[in-house]
């Protein structure tokens, strides 16, 4: 399994180690991530159904920048989802 993007992932700033079974890492992956560690996870999703469905829900429950981007990327990897699906506002989250 290729982690190293996601090892060296910048988006890991407050963790010792990548621990993609946390859900907090993924959303943080998918928040701060860079292009290379996003490809990764791409990659890894292609043939893991569990983490696309894992991937999908925090789309769909915690503010991203790029939710529809993801929600595209699950549904080219097979996944059944809705691209105009409404999504929590990341602008909103950020506003001082």
């Amino acid at each position: 399994m290729k982690t190293e993007a996601l090892e060296r992932s910048r988006a890991l700033w407050n963790r010792t180690e990548l621990d993609l079974r946390s859900d907090e890492v993924l959303a943080q992956i998918l928040d701060r991530g860079e292009m290379s560690a996003w490809r990764a996870l791409y990659r890894l999703a292609a043939t893991d159904s569990a983490l696309r469905s894992r991937i999908r829900h925090i789309v769909l429950t915690v503010p991203l920048p790029l939710p529809h981007f993801w929600l595209a990327a699950l549904a080219s990897l097979g996944e059944t989802v809705d691209i105009g699906a409404s999504v929590p506002d990341y602008y909103e989250r950020t506003s001082l």
